[in-house]
Order: structure tokens, then C-alpha cells, then sequence
């Protein structure tokens, strides 16, 4: 079933809307979340949860992308539940070492205007993806979205582990000084 289709499942409040989800994203949401929690028990609880948070979105929300739509509340369920899971000192854990790259050039903060902003840094963000060779921004999005290790990533470019570590410095290194340029503090 297309997209089109399952949203208006989920528009008309069709139960059938959670079948075809999962039927046609269900392992797509899996593989994200087993990546981030490494169990398999959570990864599907975490698979089943994504239904429900997206059964209480949609509507008022109708998105454009099910799979990016699905792969964000899957992405940020798994992290949730590691983050509880773990409860640990930031930075501790194999699996957030990724984010925590990345932590000092996009910091969170609640105030509003920080929360108004996240829609532009996001289309700076992927505005910059754009601009990089096919190659290093397929490293990038496994290594910061997918949570995927140095190691598998070097594996399927057929690369060391550490030139695949050089070339994500120097990305996040591109990075920051692109967002500087927009007008980010970092």
C-alpha cells in the first residue's frame, strides 16, 4: 500500500492504518531501534510504540515522508528508552559516543526561541548534507543517525576504521564552521 493510502488510514482513524505501517516499516523501524538498544526485546517494544505515538500524531500531523516520520519517533523512542535504561553520566555509553561528537555543535535548549530555531538549523543541517560527495554523507547520516559503529561503516566503504574516523572529524569540523557561517553560536 503507498503512503497516501495509509494516511488516510490514519486520517479516517483506521485501525488497518497500524497493520500496513508496520507491514511495510515495521523492519525499517526494527533495524533503528536495535541498533541504538542492542536488544531485541526493546527494539520491538520500541517498534510498537512507534504505532501508538503515530496513531495519536496523525492527525493532527500528515507527513510527507512515513519512513523519515516513522524512523524520528523509532530514533527518539530507542534513545529514550537506552537513556532510562542506562541512566548514566553522558558520554558513557558505546552507543551515544555519536551523539556526543556531535553534542557541542548542536547543544539542546528548552527556551522557545532555541525551539522556533530547530526547524531552520534543521534545513541547514541537511542543506550542508547536500553539499557533501555521496560517499561521506552515507558515512555521516549511518555513523550520527543510525547510531552505526566506526567499524561496520568502515566495512562497507571498504576502509579502515580509523581513515572512516579522519574523514568524520573533518566533516563535523565542515560542519560547525558552515553553521558559524549561518549565523549559529557554537
Amino acid at each position: 500500500m503507498d503512503d497516501d493510502k495509509i494516511v488516510q488510514l490514519f486520517l479516517a482513524r483506521d485501525e488497518a492504518a497500524i497493520r500496513e505501517s508496520s507491514a511495510k516499516y515495521g523492519n525499517y523501524c526494527y533495524l533503528i531501534a536495535h541498533r541504538i538498544l542492542g536488544d531485541p526485546d526493546d527494539a520491538d517494544e520500541c517498534v510498537n510504540d512507534t504505532w501508538l505515538r503515530a496513531w495519536n500524531a496523525i492527525p493532527p500531523q500528515e507527513p510527507a515522508s512515513l519512513s523519515l516520520f516513522f524512523g524520528k519517533i523509532t530514533r527518539n523512542l530507542a534513545i529514550d528508552r537506552y537513556r532510562e535504561a542506562h541512566r548514566i553520566k553522558r558520554g558513557s555509553g558505546e552507543r551515544f559516543l555519536a551523539l556526543d561528537e556531535l553534542g557541542d555543535l548542536v547543544s539542546g535548549s528548552d527556551s522557545p526561541e532555541a525551539m522556533l530555531q530547530a526547524d531552520e538549523l534543521k534545513a541547514d543541517i541537511n542543506r550542508f548534507l547536500l553539499s557533501l560527495p555521496q560517499e561521506k554523507r552515507y558515512m555521516f547520516i549511518l555513523r550520527y543517525w543510525y547510531a552505526e559503529k566506526i567499524a561496520n561503516i568502515a566495512v562497507r566503504f571498504s576502509m579502515t576504521p580509523n581513515h572512516v574516523s579522519v574523514i568524520l572529524k573533518r566533516i563535523r569540523k565542515q560542519l560547525k564552521h558552515y553553521l558559524q557561517k549561518r549565523g549559529y553560536d557554537l
